[in-house]
């Protein structure tokens, strides 16, 4: 089959590479979407992956073999973890956090920056119908957002902010108007993600550099929001959601920084403020995504900007190191 492979110099190319072998209760799907995501950019800046990985954790595809109830033909979205199924976790819908699994596209398991990605059979939900790719390929993003958002445990009639507007922060913002939140305030810096947001639910969009986030909090919240998101995921950002949540407000970081880090403790102390941090997701925020897509009630394709194939997906990942217009860049390894 034909991979995107990360090259002995670390750059991106297309190789043939050996069909995957699913091993028991395992699949093959053909990969019809693949969704570029900030954690794939992050490892491939960083040099973090072997020579050799295949990335891509954010996909769709046909079922080449029946494995249990999965037929050959059946469209699903999958978990992107090789999990073993058995253990409490997995019973539980969480094979996301399963101690023995691993994890499709991020260096451990081969991705679907391929024609062919193999998946547990038990990780799969299938696509209705009306879902297409497209749609299909963002289950996975919509469902950390979703993941998010109850994690922050929205309420009707609150307020929140949303510090980045990438995928995961549209996600949430559109998850947010979905739960019935008033006002979901999104701060981006770039232009073309602001314009998004406000297709995807925001009700104020804020532009951090040209208009001071606690004044706009002021003029639009009064005391600060109920639950602020950290959706970016770089040093600063979690000490500058402390000081703009309200008394005994809630902040989610959902941003993945793997650098230290500094906080003003005293300063979530003084607002009582509660502080959770979140990763991935259960099985259930799949078929919910899935559920909610199907009936048209989110409609995630605004964050849709470009859509290339395997021999694109190297110039996407230098657009996207510094982005404006583009946010969810899909790849379709069939052109």
């Amino acid at each position: 089959m034909k991979a995107v492979v990360t090259s002995e110099s670390g750059s991106l190319v297309v190789e043939d590479r050996p069909d995957p072998t699913p091993a028991p209760g395992q699949t093959v799907l053909r990969v019809a979407s693949c969704g570029i995501c900030g954690t794939d950019l992050h490892l491939h800046q960083a040099g973090a992956l072997p020579p050799g990985a295949i990335m891509g954790h954010e996909f769709c595809g046909e079922v080449m073999e029946s494995v249990g109830s999965l037929k050959a033909g059946e469209r699903v979205a999958a978990l992107p973890v090789l999990s073993c199924g058995s253990c409490e976790r997995c019973r539980s819908g969480l094979g996301a956090y399963c101690e023995t699994q691993r994890t499709l596209g991020l260096g451990d398991g081969a991705g679907a920056y391929a024609e062919y990605v193999a998946i547990s059979a038990h990780e799969a939900v299938r696509l209705p119908e009306g879902i297409d790719d497209d749609h299909g390929s963002l289950v996975e993003p919509l469902a950390v957002a979703l993941h998010a958002v109850n994690v922050g445990r929205i309420r009707r009639g609150e307020s929140c902010l949303v510090i980045g507007a990438g995928p995961i922060g549209l996600g949430i913002a559109l998850w947010a108007r979905h739960f019935g939140a008033a006002e979901v305030i999104v701060s981006e810096r770039a232009s073309g993600r602001r314009a998004m947001a406000e297709r995807m639910g925001a009700t104020q969009v804020i532009d951090p550099t040209h208009e001071e986030l606690p004044a706009a909090l002021d003029r639009i919240t009064s005391g600060g929001p109920d639950v602020v998101f950290e959706a970016v995921g770089v040093p600063g950002l979690i000490q500058e959601a402390i000081q703009h949540v309200r008394f005994r407000g809630r902040l989610v970081i959902a941003g993945v920084c793997a650098a230290p880090d500094q906080i003003v403790p005293v300063q979530a102390i003084l607002k009582e403020a509660s502080v959770f941090f979140c990763l991935a997701y259960e099985k259930d925020d799949f078929q919910y995504t899935v559920d909610m897509i199907d009936q048209g009630r989110v409609t995630p394709s605004p964050m849709v900007t470009d859509r290339v194939g395997l021999s694109g997906v190297a110039k996407a990942f230098e657009a996207l190191g510094n982005p404006d217009e583009q946010c969810k860049v899909l790849v379709d390894p069939r052109t």
